[in-house]
């Protein structure tokens, strides 16, 4: 099952990261507030990268690997990302 790494921008200029198996649900969620207690205080949010994974595995590790960047690491991913 293809998942995805992804990157949100929210209201406030901070980012989130998370995982998933379907990114336009995901974000609906997120802007609804049921989708994280970090932004559910920070709507709305914006999609701003996006990766693709064969597996969760893959995803997962890869969220937690953007995690541990600095701002200006996931900065540099987000205007490098060509899918806006």
């Amino acid at each position: 099952m293809t998942c995805y790494c992804y990157i949100l921008e929210c209201a406030d200029g901070t980012f989130y990261t998370g995982w998933t198996t379907d990114p336009e649900r995901r974000v609906a969620q997120h802007n609804k507030g049921v989708g994280a207690k970090y932004t559910s205080t920070r709507k709305p949010v914006k999609l701003v990268y996006l990766e693709t994974h064969p597996n969760r595995t893959d995803a997962m590790k890869r969220e937690l690997a953007i995690k541990k960047m600095k701002r200006e690491q996931k900065s540099r991913l987000v205007e490098g990302y060509s899918g806006k």
